[in-house]
């Protein structure tokens, strides 16, 4: 004899199985929505901190002049953050951007200036040293299966020892680049309008950033970093040469550091050795405000730049308000936990 088990269930119901979705609260539906749109939150920061010091600092702050300051401050810590941002899209961490980018522009300003090679050669000898410091990084991260975190701490530290020892300690002056390769300083050049003053080094920002939109969005190359960076091993079981796209990845931000040597020059003015020593943690903050998560594999490219201006508009605003420097780092530092604590939050949806 057989027994419907089934029928013998209370409530009891005829009938294919249906699954209702419960309704959604109204938080959940605002975690949703930042977990599809990742860089509507430092959208929503930045607006808000614009309006903010607006009526703080006054008529001050919405200066042509101040709003264009702002742009070149955070020009070459954005370029930086262009460069990080590709690497922490795979999960991953580079401590030693900053001292790629100054190797290089020691490299280019030796070049040029001391060595008398023309400027057309060392421009692109830069190029390929900023190239060749990215694919070791990648090469040693993905040899020796070591954390990223690990290799790049140390290749920080043999990229800067090897800065010092090939400058002698010594900066290259502004009248002997001027003399030589003025080249080197030309995306420090303004252009002047309405007041603003804009250099060319704030508009090859966001040269970078609309090429490295366009390579993560429109290409198999930008695809494939996404999916190392969301699971490497399923990444690897789908086809994807997984080594392969992590080195390409570093050589990329190393030529991305490259680019931003050459602007850095023409930032500063000069060539120096022990410039932009904060430049890695300030990249990783603008990564980390502008919403690309540390995890890998969620983010938007436009986010980190986002978040370099964020960056630049606190230290501006709390700067005209009269805080001191030292209360402006305290905020930053808060920014970086506030920004870490939401994308764990958002991240729950994929947990």
């Amino acid at each position: 004899m057989t027994k419907n088990y089934e029928h013998a269930l209370p409530d009891n119901k005829d009938g294919p199985a249906s699954f209702e979705e419960h309704d959604r609260s109204f938080i959940n539906h605002i975690q949703h929505f930042f977990h599809r749109n990742p860089t509507m939150v430092p959208v929503i920061v930045l607006a808000m901190s614009i309006v903010v010091f607006g009526l703080v600092a006054g008529t001050k702050f919405f200066h042509p002049f101040n709003l264009s300051l702002i742009m070149q401050q955070v020009s070459i810590i954005g370029i930086l953050a262009a460069g990080q941002s590709l690497i922490i899209l795979t999960a991953g961490i580079d401590l030693s951007v900053a001292a790629i980018m100054v190797l290089t522009s020691v490299v280019m300003g030796r070049f040029a200036v001391v060595y008398g090679i023309p400027i057309y050669l060392a421009i692109p000898l830069g190029f390929a040293v900023g190239t060749f410091c990215g694919y070791l990084n990648g090469k040693l991260i993905t040899l020796l299966k070591l954390p990223p975190f690990i290799v790049t701490l140390g290749t920080w530290n043999i990229f800067y020892a090897l800065n010092l020892w090939y400058s002698g300690a010594q900066s290259i002056r502004g009248q002997d680049i001027d003399s030589t390769a003025p080249l080197l300083k030309w995306f420090g050049e303004r252009i002047v309008f309405f007041g603003a003053q804009l250099t060319y080094g704030t508009i090859l920002m966001m040269v970078v950033f609309c090429v490295l939109w366009y390579c993560l969005n429109r290409t198999a190359w930008g695809r494939h970093v996404y999916a190392v960076g969301d699971d490497k091993e399923a990444a690897e079981l789908a086809g994807i040469r997984t080594d392969r796209t992590l080195v390409s990845v570093y050589m990329v931000a190393g030529l991305i550091c490259a680019v931003g040597a050459w602007a850095s020059i023409g930032r500063v003015g000069s060539v120096s050795p022990q410039s932009f020593f904060e430049g890695n943690l300030q990249s990783i903050t603008a990564v980390v405000i502008g919403g690309v998560s540390l995890f890998g594999g969620r983010g938007s490219i436009m986010g980190p730049l986002i978040g370099a201006l964020i960056v630049g508009v606190f230290q501006s605003g709390l700067r005209l308000s009269g805080v001191d420097v030292l209360w402006q780092v305290f905020a930053i530092g808060w920014l970086i936990i506030i920004a870490v604590a939401i994308d764990q939050w958002i991240r729950k949806l994929s947990s």
